[in-house]
């Protein structure tokens, strides 16, 4: 008898969502706490979002939150999904990640994306014009990738990113559209793709991502992430019923005002089945869940039931 789980690796994506009434002290910690669960389940990503001034969502420096997980841990890779590269300069980015990835060898994914993560005057106030450095976005990711190889250079000297440790960050670029997948490809970068957010030309993007990749220095295979919500119960009857109670939630309700994709939804039989199709029609490596669930202890339990029934056992690893 065949087993249920999927033959490749699993990742949770966090936002560190202020629900129940949590403070963000509290939410922080619930990210932390699903972080050493996840360890413990088997996941082999745990990664982290960045937002700007929105009341919902704690972490707006993912970096710190994953030197904090990282005391907390020891074998779960720690990653940004993702730092919002138009803001911030490429150089203090890859120092800030090669720090973390000297405290922690061998656990670190440097995730980046282009979208703001914040409403037009939050991004304002972070970092100027930031239209137009989404202009500048594949220079920044150049110089990124320039920088993680130790080829970069200002005015024909060379800059070095410190500390140089024993390993590499590994390099992702979040997306959900043909433009970041090129630009995935281009640089030998890992690509996820965004399904949670959009499912419009994701299989076209993928495809062309895995057509147009370049092998780099740190990555000579193309290598995709689909990040995607997910409801997991018990029982089937059990994950349908969450299904139910989080479309009439204001979270559902807003998911499908703006035509998002549905969570995979399932129980011990139907789960695998939907995240075989799912896999094999996006002819994804990897998957990073995202349980859109708005009660903690609920969020919990899909992820330990999606592990239970999805995750390689260690042993067979």
């Amino acid at each position: 008898m065949n087993q249920p789980y999927l033959p490749i690796p699993l990742g949770i994506l966090d936002m560190s969502p202020l629900l129940e009434q949590a403070s963000p002290e509290e939410a922080l910690e619930r990210s932390v706490q699903l972080a050493i669960a996840a360890e413990q389940w088997g996941y082999d990503r745990f990664w982290l979002s960045e937002h700007h001034d929105m009341t919902q969502l704690a972490c707006t420096a993912p970096e710190i939150l994953i030197a904090h997980i990282g005391v907390r841990t020891s074998s779960i890779r720690l990653g940004s999904g993702a730092v919002l590269l138009p803001h911030y300069s490429a150089m203090k980015v890859a120092e800030t990640f090669r720090m973390l990835s000297a405290l922690y060898p061998d656990r670190i994914d440097l995730g980046i994306g282009r979208a703001p993560g914040g409403s037009a005057h939050a991004t304002i106030g972070l970092s100027g014009n930031y239209l137009a450095h989404v202009a500048e976005m594949p220079e920044r990711v150049r110089d990124l990738r320039h920088l993680l190889e130790d080829r970069y250079t200002v005015e024909g000297a060379q800059v070095t990113a410190r500390p140089i440790a024993a390993y590499s960050p590994q390099l992702w670029l979040l997306g959900t559209n043909r433009k970041s997948a090129t630009l995935a490809a281009e640089h030998g970068a890992g690509y996820v793709f965004g399904h949670f957010m959009s499912s419009n030309d994701g299989q076209a993007a993928i495809a062309q991502y895995r057509e147009q990749f370049q092998p780099s220095q740190s990555q000579q295979e193309a290598r995709v992430i689909l990040a995607t919500k997910v409801i997991a119960a018990s029982t089937e009857q059990q994950a349908e019923e969450l299904y139910k109670r989080w479309k009439q939630s204001p979270a559902g309700l807003a998911a499908t005002g703006e035509e998002m994709p549905e969570p995979i939804v399932g129980g011990p039989h139907t789960l695998p089945q939907r995240m075989h199709q799912l896999v094999n029609d996006y002819d994804a490596d990897e998957l990073l869940l995202i349980c859109p669930l708005d009660h903690y202890d609920d969020r919990m339990h899909v992820y330990e039931h999606a592990a239970r029934w999805l995750a390689v056992p260690k042993s067979l690893s």
